[in-house]
């Protein structure tokens, strides 16, 4: 059976795989624990929105060893006085895909996407692949090519390491 993002793939020119995944699993962190791959390699798709003035909306691509620089670097480019993540809810009707399975390949081209420009030193990137039960690794090349994509500096901030 063909991924439902394969032709928006293949588009970019550039290389990937899609890898099949327990949707019970496609949360990062247990992904990353059960599969081996590194928080350092994986990216989480958020989906942020103003909550002042009018309604706006922007996706941000960050290494799931960072945390989005919200209240800073995301609330500046936004133009919002206030900046929150948007719910689940808000998330799917917005990309039409649930957390655990957000993507920046097929985004609405009306919607922003910010990428970290840390991701763009991998060599490869373990993203969100539309849907719970599947992920995509390719080369952070083939994020340049999305609609409405531009990579920002500061966008992840490393999470800090603690001592157990």
């Amino acid at each position: 059976m063909t991924h439902p993002l394969t032709d928006q793939l293949d588009a970019t020119g550039e290389s990937y795989e899609i890898m099949a995944c327990d949707p019970t699993l496609a949360d990062t962190a247990a992904f990353c624990e059960h599969y081996g791959f590194d928080a350092t390699e994986s990216a989480n798709l958020l989906v942020i929105r103003g909550k002042t003035g009018d309604e706006k909306y922007a996706a941000c691509l960050v290494l799931a060893s960072c945390r989005l620089d919200v209240n800073k670097v995301a609330r500046k480019k936004l133009g919002a006085r206030r900046v929150s993540f948007a719910s689940p809810e808000q998330t799917l009707e917005l990309t039409g895909m649930a957390l655990g399975g957000v993507t920046p390949i097929g985004l609405p081209v009306t919607l922003p996407l910010w990428i970290d420009a840390a991701i763009m030193q991998l060599e490869r990137v373990v993203l969100g692949g539309g849907d719970r039960s599947s992920k995509i690794i390719a080369d952070p090349a083939l994020l340049t090519h999305l609609p409405n994509a531009e990579v920002v500096d500061g966008l992840g901030k490393p999470i800090p390491l603690t001592a157990d």
